[in-house]
């Protein structure tokens, strides 16, 4: 199988070097993902902030009533926005991590 301890020390550097870089692509996106929930959150407290100050100086029901129907409908529009970028970034992260592994994959087969 292996010809000498030299071929096995190399395939376990490069088993290695592959290991450290998908953990790299891994990180890097986990920070892209916390990033992204930070803003995400970030906006959602100025959009009811903004809504709550707007409610409190409704004249009327019906405008109140208004201002909370836009207020759900925009929250609901976003939260979808919101998990489908989700979605995609942990896409990104599971090809990006994955990367590594094919030509390490691909040496194994050609032995």
């Amino acid at each position: 199988m292996f010809k000498s301890i030299d071929e096995v020390q190399k395939l376990s550097k490069d088993q290695l070097d592959v290991a450290a870089k998908s953990a790299t692509a891994i990180s890097k996106g986990i920070q892209t993902l916390a990033a992204d929930a930070a803003d995400y959150g970030r906006k959602s407290f100025e959009t009811s902030t903004a809504t709550f100050e707007k409610l409190i100086g409704a004249k009327s029901l019906d405008k109140a009533i208004e201002i909370q129907t836009e207020f759900a409908r925009a929250a609901y529009e976003g939260f979808v926005a919101q998990t489908t970028k989700v979605g995609d970034l942990v896409t990104d992260i599971a090809k990006e991590s994955y990367k590594p592994f094919e030509g390490l994959l691909s040496k194994a087969s050609a032995k």
